[in-house]
């Protein structure tokens, strides 16, 4: 089992690659599109939507500058390859779990995979909810990291030490946090596409309104996750080692990330905070978030059995 989680999870990662790769495609033709000379003319030759040359009113056949069907082919490709790179990651983590015994969430290799299970799950689910494409060119390089990451690491399964012997609460606790994760890849995504535009917006990317609200939305969903998995780790933590709290640098990060949020949407409800102050904080917290993931790597503490 553990030799098919591996294969799937190099599916996955190729299929992530090609999907990039098509939405990198997608957004350079349609920028160069965008800048060609069109041709207006409605006379012989003419085909909506099609791909032939056009003839011009001499008789002379030309290339048709304006080729909105690639960009788009291309697109629903590499929609296609990430949700079919969502299903290999899926199939890497159910094996996973069927070869180790429980939930797959015991160490660096498990979390990273794991983190780009989450990430890919929230890109899918937002592209399908609000039809924003875009987004992917930041995710699946984020995406492509973790996994390559993953693997470097190596993916041998040792025994649970005794604070995770408890499959409840392993499950649970990293899985939540995993999808409120992804769903903060989102909102961080949003956020750089916004700033790096002017007010205006700029040509092949989302306006800057609907980016504003897709990260709003992104960390609607995945805040009250977060605070689970604060109040679960808090429950875990008496369990394991007898006090609800430590200040663990893990503990600490994670309350640090889930200040950085509710200060977001405190700024965004009462204040009204939109646009480019809004953005940075959603970019101040992926750093967090990220603080929070690799934090036990650097600063030891209780959950440095993750290495």
């Amino acid at each position: 089992m553990l030799k098919y989680s591996q294969y799937s999870l190099i599916a996955s990662l190729m299929l992530v690659v090609l999907a990039l790769a098509c939405y990198v495609l997608a957004l350079t033709l349609k920028k160069s599109v965008h800048h060609a000379p069109a041709l207006v003319h409605a006379g012989v030759g003419a085909r909506d939507g099609a791909d032939d040359d056009l003839v011009d009113a001499d008789g002379r056949t030309t290339v048709a500058p304006v080729v909105t069907s690639r960009p788009r082919a291309l697109a629903l490709y590499g929609t296609h390859f990430t949700r079919l790179a969502l299903v290999f990651l899926t199939a890497c983590l159910v094996f996973r779990t069927i070869a180790v015994g429980h939930g797959p969430f015991s160490n660096q290799y498990e979390f990273s995979v794991s983190f780009g299970w989450g990430m890919i799950a929230a890109y899918v689910y937002f592209e399908h909810r609000y039809h924003v494409r875009t987004i992917a060119l930041l995710i699946l390089p984020l995406t492509t990291g973790l996994l390559l990451y993953a693997l470097s690491v190596g993916a041998t399964a040792n025994p649970l030490v005794p604070a995770l012997q408890n499959n409840l609460l392993l499950t649970i606790h990293v899985a939540v946090a995993i999808i409120a994760y992804g769903a903060f890849s989102v909102s961080f995504a949003a956020a750089c596409l916004y700033l790096i535009q002017p007010e205006e917006g700029r040509h092949g990317l989302p306006k800057p309104a609907v980016l504003d609200e897709l990260g709003y939305r992104a960390v609607i969903i995945g805040f009250p996750l977060l605070t689970l998995v604060v109040v679960l780790g808090a429950v875990w933590a008496q369990v394991a080692w007898g006090t609800y709290w430590s200040w663990d640098p893990k503990e600490t990060a994670s309350l640090l990330t889930w200040l950085v949020y509710g200060a977001y949407l405190h700024a965004r409800v009462a204040r009204g905070w939109v646009g480019r102050r809004a953005a940075w904080l959603l970019v101040a917290g992926f750093a967090s978030v990220l603080l929070t993931f690799f934090g036990n790597l650097f600063f030891g503490g209780l959950h440095s059995y993750a290495k």
